[in-house]
């Protein structure tokens, strides 16, 4: 768009000739970009957009995601999307496998949890979320907590605490991945806690939850399975947002144990050199399709809350969490 030098609102005394002139030029330019961009995305998408989900098949990201889809599918008037489970890598192995290969035409979109900003401080990648990815839409938030089974001896965190206080090395918890922000918050609490706990890692929420379920671990952190809870088979310790969930008013939050809060937002990102006009497309269908009753219906089921923010604020926001997530990477001495 055209740039234009805007006269103060204290030069009111021009001519009234003027100031329509003036204006008239503005609006121009706005109809100008407008139509520009109505052309750069005429047809798009002419095939079906691919996105990576980069957690295992079932579970609670899995699920809103897939409902985001069919979501965008009703507003693209029944444009397919299609979602691949690319599970691993904390959740970043998604975005990193699209940074490497996929062309910045919109038809390849991934996930991106908090992972994608941390993987790069603990390991060596072939990527940067800085300069490998086009950010389009912030979209989602996860309530995480600590669950166990109904039939596990402890009734309250302070009782599990006393627990794995008194047999250390000997209770597990799962995570679905090293590096992710639930293996990452645990840790932060073992060591306040002074604990020896053994962390058990899943490539998804899904595969942790099944072997929660079967015994083969004592805790799950995680979205707490809601449907488990309601049909009597777990017990959450704890819940890891600002407030109590008013669906279990008498678990205390992290913020009241320890003054943390863990709620871990994740959006859409495409990849790098995308031309801008796509992006505002993607943007605006997707967030249209975050108002849709049946997506919002599938984040209440998994324990998800709308976290929206726009390209530019969430392009913003991945800067800031970049800075951040490596400085609790070296604080807890996640560096392999």
């Amino acid at each position: 768009m055209r740039a234009f030098a805007i006269r103060p609102a204290s030069d009111a005394s021009l001519p009234d000739g003027e100031r329509r002139r003036w204006l008239g030029l503005l609006i121009g330019a706005l109809m100008a970009d407008a139509a520009r961009s109505q052309s750069q995305t005429a047809g798009f998408p002419e095939r079906p957009i691919t996105l990576y989900c980069p957690w295992t098949a079932g579970g609670p990201t899995d699920i809103a995601l897939r409902a985001l889809a069919e979501a965008l599918v009703r507003t693209l008037q029944g444009k397919r999307v299609l979602i691949e489970n690319k599970p691993g890598a904390g959740g970043a192995l998604g975005a990193q496998m699209m940074a490497a290969s996929a062309k910045p035409d919109g038809y390849t979109l991934s996930q991106t949890p908090l992972g994608v900003f941390r993987l790069p401080h603990m390991i060596k990648t072939t990527f940067n979320p800085l300069t490998d990815l086009s950010w389009i839409i912030c979209v989602s938030g996860y309530q995480f907590g600590v669950t166990v089974r109904s039939d596990a001896p402890w009734r309250t965190w302070k009782e599990l605490i006393a627990h794995v206080r008194t047999n250390p090395g000997k209770v597990s918890y799962a995570t679905p991945g090293i590096g992710t922000s639930l293996h990452l918050t645990m840790e932060e609490i073992g060591q306040r806690e002074g604990l020896q706990w053994i962390h058990v890692p899943f490539k998804g929420s899904a595969d942790a939850f099944t072997a929660l379920r079967g015994g083969q671990v004592d805790c799950l952190a995680s979205s707490p399975q809601w449907t488990a809870l309601d049909a009597g088979q777990i017990r959450v310790m704890n819940i890891w947002s600002d407030q109590r969930n008013p669906r279990i008013p008498d678990v205390p939050t992290l913020k009241e144990l320890y003054g943390l809060v863990a709620n871990s937002p994740w959006g859409i990102a495409g990849p790098r050199g995308m031309d801008p006009a796509i992006v505002r497309f993607l943007h605006d269908q997707l967030r249209k399709a975050m108002d849709d009753t049946a997506f919002l219906a599938a984040l209440g089921r998994v324990g998800q809350e709308l976290y929206y923010l726009n390209s530019e604020d969430y392009a913003a926001f991945a800067r800031e969490a970049f800075e951040k997530e490596g400085q609790v990477v070296a604080r807890l001495n996640l560096k392999g």
